[in-house]
């Protein structure tokens, strides 16, 4: 048996009970979109009563799938206005699954002002815990605390002062797997403001005494193509760059033809790029201390998470990721990895999502409040935000936002959410991507760069943005999409896993239709909640501007958006 916890947070009440029959072959994303849609009013207000905030695992929680202990978070998201899945590695998840917990439903308003934590602990109990004393506590301070208080077996899942002003950029840290440092980051779309506004502070998840033993409908199956699978992933990232340096390998491959955002979108090159790239940062790595091929969940084959050290060699940051480096350093013509790492950890200890904020910083940039390139500026910027003062709070808005107060005319946005590391116009099948996806401007929602054909150009580029979209959508419900992206030669053994859990015949409609029917359901609940076609759309510079880089422009005409989930 699995189960959910609801937790109602207007009489501090908890309850465990079995999770619902119709959610047993659902997890993250598809779980989210499910629930949402059947227990959130669509218009309500995001930071009102109404909405509920998600936490789930995935459908292979538990088992010996790589990477299968990934976390989705979840509710009507205060960025976009609209449907919100973040999805997070750490080690939260995998102690949720070793509980038996697949869904925590966290609901209602609290009364007071009281800030309170969501505990679970070894017997598998679960309360409130009054934590007033961590108001305006960040979340390297709460992790120390919390892990200084019930040692390394636990995780927490944390809010910084950021989710508890309401900051609409407000991120979900989770803590990594043997560290403990709150490093992994459910950024998108606002998601720490809707805990915040509940009143809740964190989950703190203990190891269990007794680890929950899964119920195998034909464990034999379920176990050949699990191995099958895990030798795919295993063989695949033993010259994944991802593996072999960490996903700041990007860096290489967007630098050189235009994909790597530069100065706010501007489409130009970055002649400096590799100061920020990977030999940079693996010879930072080896003369200081520092370490990357480090799992942030147990069982990661990947390994794609790291240590960065300073130039004194104590740890400033970890999970020091492409979209990070790429948007803090090139899109904001800064050339210092060290000041970026500075600014990483800020952010993962304020509780910000790194996109959304250093696309604000750019347009900061863009309309001369500070000067391009500047770096200890651009920290001042973040440290406003920590402190609060007025231009901080207003940045905490997001980048829409303070580009509006600065009457920017170029403001990197979709559905309100700063777009990630990557050009559309050199892209486009990813500009796709980011115009129709239901969660607003997201690479993870499905990325083409790297596809055969040519990214610059419009053949087939709707095509593939619909069926990664759709692959991305049951691989957030099952797993890493990294380690899935080595799984594509063994994809129909997913069906046999489902059997060999759940029963019933091994039959890959029953993974095929999940993702279908995930955005199907993630867009009716952006229509309900008020977004048209008019939202699928990138900003109008794409469409206008030529990438100096490559003389492209974002030239997908709107039949193509319009029908792009007319399956």
């Amino acid at each position: 048996m699995l189960f959910k916890l609801v937790a109602d947070m207007t009489d501090l009440t908890v309850k465990k009970e079995p999770l619902d029959e119709a959610y047993y072959e659902l997890g993250g994303r598809s779980l989210i979109a499910q629930y949402l849609i059947k227990n959130v009013v669509p218009t309500c207000d995001p930071l009102g009563e109404g909405n509920h905030l998600i936490f789930c695992t995935t459908v292979f929680a538990g088992t010996k799938l790589t990477t299968s202990n990934r976390m989705s978070v979840g509710g009507k998201s205060p960025l976009t206005g609209g449907i919100k899945e973040s999805n997070v590695g750490g080690y939260a998840a995998s102690l949720l699954a070793e509980q038996g917990i697949r869904l925590i439903i966290i609901k209602g308003i609290s009364k007071t002002n009281d800030l309170w934590t969501l505990h679970v602990d070894s017997k598998g109990e679960a309360w409130f815990k009054e934590a007033n004393d961590c108001k305006g506590m960040n979340n390297y301070e709460f992790s120390e605390q919390i892990h200084g208080k019930y040692g390394s077996k636990i995780a927490t899942v944390s809010i910084g002062c950021a989710g508890e002003r309401l900051y609409k950029n407000a991120s979900i840290q989770v803590s990594e797997f043997r560290s403990g440092h709150p490093s992994r980051a459910a950024a998108r779309g606002g998601l720490g403001a809707v805990m915040g506004s509940k009143g809740l502070k964190a989950l703190v998840i203990e190891k269990p005494d007794e680890r929950h033993q899964l119920k195998y409908q034909n464990e034999n199956q379920f176990n050949e193509a699990c191995k099958t699978l895990n030798d795919l992933v295993a063989k695949g990232v033993q010259n994944d760059p991802f593996h072999n340096i960490g996903t700041i390998a990007t860096i290489e491959a967007t630098g050189a033809n235009g994909i790597l955002p530069v100065d706010n979108f501007s489409g130009k090159l970055f002649p400096e790029y590799r100061k920020v790239g990977a030999n940079q940062f693996m010879e930072n790595l080896s003369s200081r201390g520092g370490k990357n091929k480090i799992p942030c969940q147990p069982g990661c084959m990947v390994r794609c998470s790291n240590s960065y050290h300073d130039e004194d060699g104590k740890y400033l940051t970890s999970g020091f990721e492409y979209e990070t480096i790429a948007l803090f350093g090139p899109n904001c013509h800064i050339a210092d990895l060290d000041a970026i790492a500075r600014m990483d950890r800020l952010c993962d200890d304020l509780g910000v999502d790194t996109i959304e904020a250093a696309n604000t910083i750019a347009v900061c940039m863009e309309t001369g409040k500070i000067p391009w390139g500047d770096s200890k500026a651009a920290l001042d910027l973040l440290n406003e935000m920590l402190e609060g003062t007025d231009f901080g709070n207003l940045m905490g808005q997001g980048c829409e936002a303070v580009g509006n107060h600065l009457g920017c005319k170029r403001i990197p946005v979709v559905k309100h959410q700063s777009i990630a590391g990557y050009d559309p116009r050199n892209t486009k099948g990813t500009g796709i991507t980011y115009a129709t996806s239901p969660m607003g401007a997201d690479h993870t929602a499905g990325l083409t760069m790297g596809r055969a054909f040519d990214d610059c150009g419009r053949t087939a580029q709707a095509y593939a943005s619909n069926k990664l979209q759709v692959a991305m959508c049951f691989a957030d419900s099952m797993m890493c999409l990294f380690a899935f992206t080595h799984m594509v030669p063994g994809i129909p053994l997913l069906a046999n896993l489902m059997a060999g859990l759940y029963g019933g015949e091994a039959d890959f409609n029953r993974i095929a239709t999940m993702g279908v029917k995930t955005i199907l359901t993630e867009r009716a609940f952006n229509q309900q909640a008020g977004m048209t076609i008019k939202d699928d759309r990138l900003p109008d510079f794409f469409y206008r501007e030529k990438s100096p880089a490559t003389g492209a422009k974002f030239d997908i005409d709107d039949h193509e958006l319009n029908v792009i989930f007319d399956f």
